[in-house]
């Protein structure tokens, strides 16, 4: 049995043939795509139009100033019935109130051109009308001098806050509870002799 299949196996022959010729592929399509890459995207056109802002209303020039203090204040500021005197560190300001809607002028300019528009200053100026609710119901003409815009600032709340005791006593005790009538007296302390400032001494040398 053995003997027949290797005789079997003998006898078959394998032939191999690799054709020298490429493969070619061709597709023929009956019809056209139904896409064409010349086809026309539609542009999107968007338009927009800026609207003018408002235009901001113009600031009263000095000379402006000037001659609504000198209008609203015959005699100058001493002559005036209500007025305050506010001191802070060297600064010294005398205040004037009168009935109007909220207006402030300091040295004939603009409370917040002349504060140079700190918002922490301004507080210090508006605080004692803002503690009894009188934003809008007074005008207040300032004049003040010496120190640092700071120093002026709280000057300025001290002498209205005593300015508003002369329009009515009542006005005392809300004004004693936030401190706005006290006179603060801290001043810079002075050089010494032989120091470089207050208290700073030279150096110690040894040798």
């Amino acid at each position: 049995m053995a003997i027949s299949l290797t005789s079997s196996f003998a006898s078959l022959s394998f032939s191999s043939q690799i054709s020298q010729k490429p493969y070619a592929i061709s597709l023929a399509h009956s019809k056209p795509f139904p896409l064409s890459l010349t086809s026309k995207i539609p542009t999107l056109v968007v338009s927009a139009s800026v609207a003018e802002a408002p235009a901001a209303p113009e600031l009263e020039t000095r000379e402006e100033l000037l001659n609504l203090v000198k209008s609203r204040l015959p005699g100058g500021f001493a002559a005036q019935p209500i007025f305050g005197t506010g001191r802070r560190k060297s600064a010294s300001a005398r205040v004037v109130l009168q009935e109007g809607s909220g207006k402030i002028i300091i040295n004939y300019r603009d409370a917040k051109e002349y504060l140079q528009g700190n918002p922490l200053w301004i507080q210090y100026v508006k605080t004692p009308l803002a503690t009894l609710g009188y934003e809008a119901s007074y005008d207040i003409f300032v004049k003040v001098e010496g120190g640092g815009l700071s120093g002026q600032a709280q000057a300025i709340s001290l002498g209205i806050a005593r300015a508003l005791l002369k329009v009515s006593e009542s006005h005392r005790k809300p004004l004693r509870e936030e401190g706005l009538l006290t006179r603060d007296a801290r001043v810079v302390e002075r050089k010494k002799v032989g120091l470089k400032k207050a208290r700073k001494r030279p150096q110690f040398s040894k040798r």
